[in-house]
Parts: structure tokens; C-alpha cells; sequence
């Protein structure tokens, strides 16, 4: 044998030694799967139950007119000159607008008024801007415009006919009258 010969013999050796020691290390063992979780017992099928609806004054049937006055409200005021919705006036606004949702088939009549001072024209117009303030403030919260109209009634229609202050204050609202689809 020559030389080189030996040599690659030598090497081949080694390297057959090299992979049996390689083979016989420890290997973990492999473990089993941990076990599927047991799936969750179904939950029984239950019917959708809508909400209950607020509680009603004794003697009012539930979506007439004398519900939507008595337990919700049907009038939000304004101060002095102004349009914008107070803040007051919003938790009645936004119950108006969940007593709509609640009964689609009712339409409305926004009606807008002023207080005695100022020019008639001058009231018309805000009496307008303050209906329109109501209705924007109902289709925000999900009311169809399509279900609501608007009038202005200036100082036409007051509710106190007084002088004073307090009367003024009284006559500067908006009201919101059905007009069909109650009950």
C-alpha cells in the first residue's frame, strides 16, 4: 500500500468513527403531544331578546303621543338669540331620537319659535336655524331625515304670553310634534 493509500484509509477511518460517535449521542427522546383540550360545552341557543322598553307612565299606551310628551319630552329651549343646542337640552334631544328609532313609522313636525322681541322676519329666521338645529341634532343620531319636516313660527305662537323674562325664556324652543304613525 502506498502512502496516499494509507492515507485515505486513515481518513476514511476517522471519518466512519466520527459518524458512529455522532450516532450514538443522546438525543432527548421525543416527547408525546400534550393532549387537545376538551372542546367547550356548547353554549344553548338562545333567541335574541330586544331591550326592554323604558318604563311608562301608568295609563300611557307605549308609542302614542302622550308617551312620547309624557315620558320623553317634546320640547328643548334656547337661550337669548342663539340656535345652538344646550346642553340641557341634548339628553332630551337624544332621548327623542332613541323614541323615533324605536318607532319608525312616526314622522314629525319641528317647530322653531322665538320670543317676542326682534322683527318678524328677524324671529321667523331664527326660529328656522333653531328647527333645523333639532333636526340635524336627530339625523346624527340615526333619526331618516325623510321622517322629519321643519316651520318656523317666529313669535307667532308663544306659550306665555307675558312680558317677562321668564316668559321669553319659555317661548324660545323647539318643538317636536308627531304628525303620523303613533298610536
Amino acid at each position: 500500500m502506498s502512502f496516499d493509500t494509507q492515507r485515505a484509509a486513515r481518513l476514511a477511518l476517522v471519518g466512519l468513527a466520527a459518524a458512529s460517535l455522532a450516532a450514538c449521542a443522546s438525543r432527548p427522546k421525543p416527547q408525546p403531544a400534550p393532549p387537545a383540550p376538551a372542546p367547550a360545552p356548547a353554549a344553548p341557543s338562545t333567541p335574541y331578546t330586544p331591550p326592554p322598553a323604558p318604563p311608562v307612565s301608568s295609563g300611557v299606551l307605549p308609542g302614542s303621543v302622550q308617551d312620547f310628551v309624557v315620558n320623553v319630552g317634546d320640547r328643548v329651549y334656547f337661550d337669548t338669540d342663539e340656535y345652538s343646542i344646550r346642553a340641557d337640552a341634548q339628553p332630551v334631544l337624544a332621548g327623542q331620537a332613541q323614541w323615533l328609532n324605536r318607532y319608525p313609522a312616526v314622522k314629525i313636525r319641528i317647530e322653531g319659535n322665538a320670543d317676542e322681541r326682534g322683527t318678524r322676519e328677524y324671529n321667523l329666521a331664527l326660529g328656522a336655524r333653531r328647527a333645523n338645529a333639532v333636526r340635524d341634532f336627530l339625523v346624527a343620531q340615526g333619526v331618516s331625515a325623510a321622517r322629519i319636516e321643519t316651520i318656523s313660527f317666529g313669535k307667532e305662537r308663544p306659550i306665555d304670553p307675558g312680558s317677562t323674562e321668564e316668559a321669553w325664556a319659555k317661548n324660545r324652543n323647539g318643538h317636536t310634534a308627531i304628525t303620523d304613525g303613533a298610536r
